[in-house]
């Protein structure tokens, strides 16, 4: 009770934390290599967040003797990360439509009166720097389309404690507005451009306006910002030639130029085969410049730095899909909308609009947010995962589906409902129950109150991990076959990928390559025969089900090395059960084909490695990593 007393004196608007945050008169905050558990040492109990305000005892004697603050244990999650970057989108809206961004019939846009107001937007600014954030970037949609950004940046830069406002944007309106928002404060800026190609720039964005970011960034330069930095996504087949033209553009002007690995969203129908990894990139680039440096970095820094010796510029790569750098990451992002994302891959978002709109205080805004903190993964799920999950599409990392009236809680592909509880001491607490479309999963939802919701508003998670007894679902009780009865499942898209090798031999691996076996085209003839075949599976395989597929691809691969081929296929349908054997038998029968169609020349042909890659849609989803 004297903690919540406490908190309501802090939380007082005329003369609250603003003279909390100071300590004899200058503001200081550790930014100090200490764990998180160092930081629970100087704050006490630190299980219970709200214990960070309390001003009584040892604690605050070391903060007046020391003259600096802990860093926010609300901030603070439990592998020790400090978050003290915020990115912030204005708005959902932008005048470009980038194919890794947006798809191409765009996006359904949140109502106006969902999305933050300015105030609410400064008072949320406002409530993380007096925690401890020293950076805001203010993003979109393309932020510079939003009215009252020139009034924004000024707002924010009369706050204590703010260091840095930065800015990315597409470039489109830069120049024009670029020196009112230096006279507003603003320090960094980040403008994207993926091509130096003018028709390609317009085939990747689909509108004009290539020499309106070529303005924007030239004025950029000439305003004194140093470095420029141009963001590129690399996408194989697209603008992956331009790397040299990129980095070449760093040796006259002050730029960063930052190549960013081809990354999964909701709509840009992300393929592992368009990425270009970072390895690459940076083989390619050295080929060029063998000379290149690697740089220096932060401890918190996304991008991997290199120069070329002489340039006046430097180049930067950010790999989250090849080598993901989550063990240091600083970041948390507020939606268009309101809501918190703890990880830019996750799917789980806390709502902090309706907090604000509800009437809760200010610590009951930070119990939520410690909350959300707190639950952060050690690291996204990788590459293959994260272009499986259900997530926003990238520009609505920024906005997305309109949420329900009341929830603190949205995840991606659940409906998420609150309930209203009234917990010891007359405080707040929501309990988030999960109502999916199956019985079981829904049955198994663990709803708890830990510590953390007696501290204040808790918001848990509806990842629960299932520990069921492992059984054959084709058998029935006497072990005998049976057919699996499906008849009360929710049909949902399913996805499955499956491969298989024939080792050929250094003859029929030539003639294959060079498609002069005497049977024809085999490859094509196998690609066909896969495809029928996996139409077929139920008819061969006598307890499948029979499966209106909606998709259908095998490819192949031909691996010169062990002279043979790998082939490739994915199955999708809309349906109660999985594709995963369709996709095994359409690899398995387009193997026997080109078994069949080289076996006149030898007859040491091996068929290997027949596999499940991976499966998603059904209970539970499953990826195999090399």
């Amino acid at each position: 009770m004297a903690a919540i007393a406490t908190l309501g004196r802090l939380f007082d608007k005329h003369n609250t934390l603003t003279r909390f945050r100071k300590v004899s008169g200058s503001f200081q905050r550790l930014f100090s290599g200490a764990t998180h558990r160092e930081n629970e040492d100087e704050l006490g109990d630190s299980t219970v967040a709200a214990s960070y305000f309390d001003r009584s005892g040892s604690t605050q004697e070391r903060v007046k003797e020391n003259g600096i603050l802990p860093f926010s244990a609300f901030l603070t999650d439990s592998f020790g990360r400090r978050h003290n970057y915020l990115r912030m989108s204005l708005t959902e809206k932008c005048n470009l439509r980038c194919q890794y961004c947006m798809p191409e019939e765009g996006v359904k846009l949140t109502p106006r009166a969902q999305l933050l107001t300015t105030s609410e937007i400064l008072t949320l600014a406002r409530l993380f720097i007096q925690e401890g954030v020293d950076k805001i970037r203010l993003t979109g949609g393309e932020p510079l389309i939003r009215p009252d950004v020139v009034d924004i940046i000024a707002e924010l830069r009369k706050l204590e404690g703010l260091k840095t406002i930065a800015i990315t944007t597409n470039g489109m309106s830069l120049a024009k507005l670029l020196p009112k928002l230096k006279d507003a404060g603003l320090d960094l800026i980040n403008i994207s451009l993926d091509s130096l190609v003018p028709a390609k720039f317009e085939f990747i964005v689909r509108r004009k306006g290539f020499h309106k970011v070529m303005e924007g960034i030239d004025k950029a330069i000439e305003m004194g910002y140093n470095p420029v930095k141009v963001n590129c996504v690399v996408m194989r087949g697209l603008n992956e030639d331009e790397l040299l033209d990129f980095v070449a553009l760093t040796e006259k002007k002050p730029l960063e130029v930052r190549f960013i690995e081809y990354m999964p969203f909701d709509g840009n129908k992300w393929n592992f085969k368009k990425m270009v990894s970072y390895q690459e990139m940076l083989d390619c680039i050295r080929q060029q410049w063998p000379n290149l440096e690697l740089l220096q970095s932060g401890h918190t820094d996304t991008a991997k730095i290199y120069k070329v010796q002489g340039f006046k510029g430097q180049l930067g790569f950010i790999t989250s899909m090849s080598d993901h750098f989550c063990g240091s990451c600083n970041r948390l992002r507020i939606t268009a909308d309101g809501n918190l994302k703890v990880c830019l891959f996750g799917n789980s978002e806390v709502s902090l609009r309706d907090v604000l709109r509800s009437g809760a205080s200010e610590e009951e805004l930070l119990q939520i947010i410690g909350a959300a903190v707190r639950r952060k993964k050690k690291q996204h799920a990788g590459m293959f995962s994260i272009s499986q999950m259900k997530n926003r599409p990238m520009i609505l990392i920024g906005g997305g589906p309109d949420p329900l009236k009341s929830p603190f809680l949205r995840a991606s592909g659940t409906t998420m409902f609150c309930t209203p509880m009234i917990a010891k001491m007359n405080q707040s607490v929501r309990l988030c129950h999960s109502r999916s479309s199956s019985k079981d999963s829904s049955s198994k939802l663990i709803q708890s109150v830990s510590d953390e919701t007696q501290a204040g508003i808790h918001v848990s998670n509806t990842h629960v991990d299932e520990t069921t007894e492992a059984h054959l679902t084709h058998t029935d009780t006497q072990g005998r076959a049976t057919m699996v009865d499906v008849g009360g499942k929710v049909p949902t898209r399913r996805t499955a990928m499956a491969c298989a090798t024939i080792v050929l031999g250094p003859t029929a691996f030539r003639l294959l390559q060079d498609n002069k076996l005497a049977k024809g085209d085999a490859l094509t003839v196998a690609q066909l025969a896969g495809i029928m075949a996996s139409k077929q599976t139920s008819a061969l395989i006598p307890l499948c089900h029979p499966l209106p597929l909606d998709h259908i691809s095998v490819t192949f691969d031909l691996d010169e090395l062990q002279k043979a081929a790998v082939i490739t296929a994915t199955c999708s349908t809309t349906g109660r059960t999985g594709v995963e054997m369709e996709a095994l038998t359409a690899v398995s029968v387009a193997a026997l084909t080109v078994y069949d169609m080289c076996k006149s020349v030898s007859h040491d042909l091996i068929i290997t490695d027949v596999k499940l890659v991976s499966k998603t849609g059904g209970k539970r989803d499953f990826h195999r990593h090399p």
